[in-house]
């Protein structure tokens, strides 16, 4: 059983939806870092079954991989309540994976929000 999901551009938005908090893992099937990668996002999908975690092959998806400006992959990109938090290229080990879920779980995004506004009044 597979714990992650295909995602497409038609899936794409009703995933970020239907997840609190997500992990999208740009990739392709040449790419020896994306196979590296995938049994330590399986791996950790299987562990945090309240998050989403997609995956996007860029080959397949070339739009999804331009809107985000996908450059290298493997690229992981996390979510929060529509927000992203993390976007970065480069395979994660499992302790840095666990981590970022970890930091990704402890932001509070009403804060997160408040301070984006101040700054928002500051500069105007």
């Amino acid at each position: 059983m597979t714990t992650t999901t295909e995602l497409t551009k038609d899936t794409f938005n009703d995933f970020v939806d239907a997840n609190t908090i997500g992990l999208i893992d740009f990739w392709a099937a040449w790419c020896g870092p994306c196979r590296a990668f995938a049994p330590v996002f399986e791996s950790a999908a299987a562990r945090n079954p309240d998050i989403g975690f997609g995956k996007v092959n860029t080959e397949d998806q070339p739009e999804l991989a331009g809107a985000f400006e996908i450059m290298s992959i493997p690229t992981l990109i996390a979510f929060k309540e529509g927000a992203i938090l993390y976007a970065q290229p480069g395979a994660l080990p499992e302790e840095a994976l666990d981590d970022l879920i970890r930091q990704i779980r402890e932001v509070d995004m009403e804060q997160l929000r408040e301070q984006a506004a101040e700054g928002a009044s500051v500069e105007s």
